[in-house]
């Protein structure tokens, strides 16, 4: 089971596109973010640190998009 709560997802879900996701598939989606969450951490982590930070900011996290990671 992902961290991430079903009922949040099924929240965003209807929020932008006015449809119901079922508790499974709220479930699933919910472990392909905290996958994808992990990655972007490792990332953003790593080019914190080659910049000599401990602090992840909004452009180490922007960063993973831009360099297409």
């Amino acid at each position: 089971m992902a961290s991430i709560p079903s009922q949040s997802i099924k929240k965003l879900i209807k929020k932008y596109t006015g449809v119901n996701i079922t508790n499974d598939g709220a479930s699933a989606l919910g472990k392909i973010l905290e996958r994808e969450a992990k990655t972007i951490s490792r990332y953003a982590v790593g080019r914190a640190r080659k910049h000599g930070r401990l602090k992840i900011t909004k452009d180490d996290i922007k960063g993973y998009v831009i360099d297409g990671e």
